[in-house]
């Protein structure tokens, strides 16, 4: 008995030896590029989902009806969790695509318990890229955002867009926290500047050099056009050209040909 004892305890002694030189062999990839071995993605996801479970059991669910509750959770879930989780109508994001595990498509039904949904979304899962909200955000806020998860299954791209839309019913700034969430939406990847007609305006604007009025208002800046046009007259009967440079000090400078792109090369 002794002996079997000592064998058991021999092995035990082995394999975690041959473990620990696994572990720093670096054999095991850790690139989010590849997947776990089948019996690694098990025990972890079967961990999580244990841990989860234990530790939301305890936790009071709030009555989730609350249309405000769930106007606002929309709200933080298209600022916070559309690059990950997607929504109506959008199929893939960057950010999504470079994630292992795969986060969750938040559109489909889930199996979770919204205690499950609140205490996951307040203190995030390690090693997936899901971050603990409950860093930054009160717990009111987190409740309506499991207010609206628990009807964006339900919901079509219309529906979507209804709901995020910025009218919002008076009073609806007096519940006493901010809403303001920040936005991924650049990590999201649905859009460039191009698209956007305030940026190529304001990058149009740029490249001439000129100030053309407000690019987003379209508004007609005629007056500080005005104001050019005496410029120039004024520059005119000084014996100056347009950009109010003397032409008989320009013809002083043979051979230069840098005048005219505006630059002073001197060193």
């Amino acid at each position: 008995m002794l002996r079997i004892l000592a064998g058991m305890v021999l092995g035990l002694g082995l394999l975690g030896a041959g473990g620990m030189a696994y572990m720093h062999s670096g054999m095991y990839n850790v690139a989010a590029s590849d997947d776990h071995l089948p019996l690694v993605e098990t025990v972890l996801h079967s961990t999580m989902h244990a841990s989860v479970s234990t530790r939301a059991e305890d936790i009071e669910v709030p009555d989730l009806d609350d249309p405000e509750m769930i106007r606002q959770g929309a709200r933080a879930y298209e600022e916070l969790c559309t690059a990950c989780h997607l929504k109506p109508g959008l199929d893939g994001t960057v950010l999504r695509a470079g994630l292992n595990p795969t986060p969750p498509r938040l559109t489909e039904p889930s199996h979770r318990s919204p205690a499950e949904q609140f205490w996951i979304i307040k203190h995030g899962i390690r090693m997936t890229g899901m971050p603990a909200w409950g860093e930054t955000h009160e717990d009111a806020e987190l409740w309506e955002m499991v207010a609206f998860l628990r009807r964006l299954p339900e919901l079509s791209e219309q529906d979507y867009a209804a709901s995020i839309a910025p009218e919002a019913p008076q009073g609806a700034a007096d519940d006493g926290h901010d809403h303001e969430h920040g936005k991924m939406s650049a990590m999201a990847g649905e859009g460039d500047s191009r698209d956007d007609p305030a940026s190529a305006a304001g990058q149009a604007q740029a490249d001439d050099g000129h100030d053309h009025g407000d690019p987003v208002t379209m508004k007609d800046d005629s007056a500080a056009h005005g104001d050019s046009e005496a410029v120039h007259q004024d520059r005119a009967a000084d014996g100056q050209d347009a950009d109010g440079n003397d032409p008989a000090q320009a013809t002083a400078r043979p051979g230069d040909g840098h005048h005219d792109d505006g630059h002073d090369h001197a060193h």
